[in-house]
């Protein structure tokens, strides 16, 4: 308990001293088992550099990775991790390592709320006193420096979702040197992509959506759909459901296969559960787009939500409270959805509408 509360104390005084709006080093995420922080090289490159932290430390180091081309920062960690002696394991020693080796390489300075964090000064052939000389006033800073503070962006970015990109293509990289591959490296790439695009992207900023990630893999996604066109009876219903339920969105599942973007995802509503709006048993949504016949690879990912969010109002979309969450399951909106399909491919979307109208109906 004691080294487990120690490890908290030191995360601690590492994030008051690097907040997410520091101009050299920041601390994007942090917890007992993971460390993730951004290292800000010349011309504002950017350094993600991950920590896993074992369950027997401090008696073994942290394990740290940067997914970077530059092979003077992989060697530069990889000597750092090589070292054995056991008073470089504990965490802040190991930051300090860290930030002198890597300013060192990329011949920046090392930032001197360096000091602040670091129980002993160990001190390297590339460091020199003066990288760090500490201003008279640099112990006034306040213990809480990142209340308050607005998260800066890379690339129109958050540091935080540029952490979560960073993590993937390591995941990514890790899945392909054991074997154990998902996916295949076309549709990884693109979806890689797609999730950048979304976090730049204004709608998301702006909270209309959100999305999260099923065990950190590329290929499920939860969208948060939070807003829809407020002249709809949907926006007054979402309203209600949060009153009700204390719940603000509709909840969608986006499943995509290796072929993606040759094929659309499989796209269902897990909750609430809808009358009208396209939705379909199980589920699943009746939209042109999302079958092979009307999918397009040019299609972007915030663009088949956005118009997920325009069919829902044009169907007229209805919550329905009080129904049974039974009536949504996988394997029913597959079922529905592969009618769907069987009718498209009979008759074609725009002669079929009829036809539609009567299975939605049904289910």
């Amino acid at each position: 308990m004691a080294c487990l509360e120690k490890l908290k104390n030191d995360i601690r005084r590492l994030e008051c001293a690097f907040p997410a709006d520091h101009a050299r080093f920041r601390v994007v995420s942090a917890s007992v088992d993971e460390l993730s922080c951004c290292l800000i090289g010349k011309n504002d490159t950017i350094y993600i550099i991950n920590g896993n932290i074992p369950e027997d430390y401090p008696n073994s180091p942290p394990v740290w990775y940067v997914d970077t081309e530059d092979s003077s920062i992989a060697a530069a960690i990889k000597e750092i991790m090589s070292m054995g002696d056991s008073k470089y394991f504990p965490l802040l020693h190991q930051i300090e390592l860290i930030l002198k080796k890597l300013c060192h390489v990329l011949n920046v300075p090392v930032p001197r709320e360096l000091q602040m964090v670091a129980s002993n000064h160990i001190k390297e052939p590339e460091s020199s006193d003066s990288e760090m000389e500490v201003d008279d006033d640099y112990y006034d800073m306040e213990e809480d420096i990142s209340e308050g503070k607005s998260k800066q962006e890379f690339d129109g970015i958050s540091a935080r979702n540029l952490a979560t990109l960073e993590k993937l293509k390591h995941n990514q990289r890790q899945d392909y040197l054991k074997g154990s591959v998902s996916g295949s490296v076309q549709s990884t790439d693109r979806l890689m992509k797609e999730l950048r695009e979304i976090y730049k992207s204004e709608s998301y900023k702006k909270s209309i959506y959100a999305v999260e990630l099923l065990n950190d893999s590329l290929y499920e996604w939860h969208v948060k759909l939070y807003k829809v066109d407020p002249d709809s009876a949907l926006y007054g219903d979402l309203s209600a459901f949060k009153e009700k339920e204390g719940k603000d969105h509709i909840l969608l599942s986006f499943t995509f296969k290796d072929t993606f973007p040759f094929d659309p995802p499989f796209v269902r509503v897990i909750a609430p559960i809808i009358n009208g709006g396209y939705v379909l048993g199980g589920g699943a949504i009746c939209m042109e787009l999302l079958t092979k016949q009307g999918w397009s690879s040019a299609y972007s990912m915030e663009s088949v939500i956005m118009q997920i969010a325009a069919t829902l109002v044009k169907g007229k979309a209805r919550i329905q409270f009080g129904a049974s969450k039974s009536q949504y399951s996988l394997a029913r909106a597959q079922q529905s959805f592969k009618s769907l399909v069987q009718i498209h491919e009979k008759n074609g979307m725009k002669n079929s509408y009829s036809i539609i109208f009567y299975f939605l109906m049904e289910v």
